[in-house]
């Protein structure tokens, strides 16, 4: 946070764009049944036979089961709503020190248990583990662990043998869902999807008689009508056949039914044979889409294959799924400080009214100045007095209160006036306070929506409770802790300051820092900072503070450009093509007595316009 050289308080500007978007299955390439066909192949290939060694739960709605069948697996299973996935990962995550109760569950049941089939039902977008285990009498039971990918509604069940549910990760009762209940004794089954088909129980006759002869658009006739058929796959359909997607269906020509129907039938043999190619496509180094096929639809994109459906869902989701588990743990935090901010604003309208209420204070003291030279001309019992006004020669009418003489109506204006000058006073000490207050809670918010990583919480979370706005013990900065992080003290968080500040390198190789958050701005400014780098923020908005190191030589004008365009990029303007960016040497950046963290003034500076989208930088 800075305050420009002019020093007037300017209205903050809402978040253009979030730190990074969230997509779900509706937003986003669909993890559809394709994709799940594809997976449940290479899980089938990994895990059948394998035992599990481990279970973990690192998030609310996330486990981790960690395989052993020759080699050692680990699946990652996530049904969070904004990001719904699985998939074979190498990492791991740290887990809690007292696991949840769905996860002791699982490994009262599942620990030493053998994977035996692993399969797709109906080719929806569910994947259905048939687990075998050992009872406490030592016989051999079967279970079942049912992952439901289904966007807001996604979901991981454990069934008996019965497929009667024994618990889930998340409970759905009849308030919730009038379709289905999820909670313990209840018979599972799979919801009905609005009468859709298994697209292998639809041969081609059927396909062309009932599918495309809806009053729809093709695309949207075939991925309503077909199980496991993403608008995406249905649009590429269209495609391959030569035919506009988006024309009706039930206004296609033969020769156009016939062509979508072969392509149908060729899609339905790629997945029966199982010849899956798992592709990304990239727009500007930028991943766009991703599917287990080919997508002609994209062929002016970048393709980039993978070896495995999991590398390539990891790869594509990695960034989204730890951006979405931050936005979860900071959902308190953000919370809070909109509450605090928004109170501050509310303050700082009334104490500004109040201020344009004093503003008549002096007639005030006219009055009562006037009426203590020509009071006794007021007759008793008098509602006004009109009298020439020695200021400006002027006559005026003074109200007066008739119970009372003409001198005590002077005594009471003149209290009146002194009343009103002290809180003017008062106010215009209270006001810049406020207006600080605003800013701050603003930086701060400004700051969630640039955290990245835990730690980054955890730190502001810290500088929330050195301001007095939470308290310094809390369950957020436990968690850190009983993740290995360390970082609930307040000393340990603002010491890791530095590592957590983000490093640019500039086309010209040049070192540019940016911090995420005020004890990271104050870090970057105040310990990294030499008096010859130069230092950029945002013009009138919060934002990181960006530090390039110029290495005692005069720069290329590019590392300007560059660095304004990260300055632009972690602030509250992110995402706006047209921002404002001061930059002056860190020698003229000073810190005023009680400031702020991470608040600065400069009384000397250049501006550029940068732009506020993605930058083109990589980080080093």
């Amino acid at each position: 946070m800075c305050r420009e050289r002019r020093g007037s308080f300017d209205a903050v500007m809402t978040i253009a764009a979030a730190t990074d978007k969230v997509y779900g299955l509706e937003n986003c390439m669909a993890f559809d049944g394709i994709v799940i066909s594809a997976l449940a192949e290479e899980l089938r290939e990994k895990l059948v036979g394998g035992r599990i060694v481990k279970i973990s739960q690192p998030e609310k709605e996330e486990l981790i089961l960690t395989i052993k069948n020759y080699d050692q697996y680990r699946l990652f299973l996530s049904v969070g709503a904004g990001l719904p996935l699985v998939y074979l990962t190498e990492e791991n995550k740290p887990a809690p020190l007292t696991a949840p109760n769905f996860c002791m569950l699982l490994r009262k049941y599942l620990n030493s248990a053998r994977i035996l089939e692993i399969e797709q039902p109906e080719f929806e977008r569910t994947l259905r583990m048939k687990i075998e285990h050992l009872n406490e009498l030592g016989d051999l039971c079967v279970k079942y662990l049912i992952v439901e990918i289904m966007g807001k509604h996604s979901n991981i069940i454990f069934c008996d043998e019965e497929l009667k549910v024994v618990d889930s990760i998340r409970h759905v009762s009849g308030m919730v869902s009038s379709v289905r209940e999820v909670l313990p004794g209840r018979e599972y089954f799979i919801p009905n999807t609005g009468e859709k088909a298994d697209p292998f129980t639809v041969d081609r006759d059927a396909f062309i008689e009932t599918v495309l002869a809806k009053p729809m658009s093709v695309a949207k006739a075939i991925y309503q009508s077909l199980n496991g058929i993403s608008p995406q796959a249905a649009n590429e359909l269209c495609y391959r056949a030569g035919v506009d997607a988006d024309s009706p269906a039930n206004t296609l020509s033969e020769a156009e039914k016939a062509a979508i129907a072969e392509h149908f039938e060729r899609l339905k043999k790629m997945i029966t044979d199982k010849q899956f190619t798992p592709m990304l496509y990239c727009k500007d180094e930028e991943p766009v889409e991703y599917a287990v096929m080919e997508l002609r639809c994209y062929s002016d994109m970048e393709a980039v294959g993978f070896d495995s459906v999991s590398k390539l869902l990891q790869h594509f989701y990695a960034a989204r799924n730890q951006s979405a588990n931050i936005r979860q743990h900071s959902a308190e935090l953000r919370k809070l400080v909109a509450t605090f901010y928004e109170r501050a604003i509310r303050k700082l309208d009334l104490q500004n009214q109040q201020l344009r209420d004093t503003e008549k204070r002096e007639k005030y003291k006219v009055y009562g100045e006037l009426l203590t030279t020509y009071g006794y001309t007021a007759e008793p019992g008098a509602k006004k007095l009109t009298v020439v006004n020695y200021y400006d020669g002027q006559e005026i009418t003074i109200p007066l209160d008739e119970t009372m003489t003409a001198i005590e109506n002077a005594k009471h204006y003149f209290e009146r006036y002194s009343k009103q000058k002290r809180t003017a006073e008062n106010l215009e000490k209270l006001i810049p306070e406020t207006e600080s207050e605003v800013w701050y809670l603003d930086s701060v918010r400004t700051a969630l929506e640039l955290a990245v990583t835990e730690r980054d919480l955890v730190q502001i979370r810290e500088e929330l409770a050195a301001g007095g706005y939470v308290k310094k013990l809390h369950k957020f900065s436990k968690d850190a802790n009983k993740k290995g992080k360390n970082a609930g003290k307040g000393k340990q968080a603002v010491s890791k300051a530095a590592a957590d500040i983000l490093h640019y390198i500039s086309s010209d190789g040049y070192d540019i820092y940016v911090g995420k958050n005020n004890i990271q701005n104050e870090e970057l400014t105040f310990r990294l900072g030499e008096g010859g780098d130069w230092w950029f923020h945002a013009k009138g908005i919060p934002g990181s503070h960006v530090l390039v190191k110029a290495k005692g030589e005069e720069m290329p004008d590019r590392v300007y450009e560059e660095a304004g365009a990260l300055a632009a990029y972690y602030s509250s303007a992110r995402g706006a093509e047209k921002v404002e960016v001061d930059y002056t040497l860190k020698k003229n950046i000073r810190k005023p007595g009680g400031g702020r963290p991470g608040f600065v003034v400069y009384y000397t500076n250049y501006s550029l316009v940068a732009d506020g989208r993605e930058p083109k930088l990589q980080l080093a």
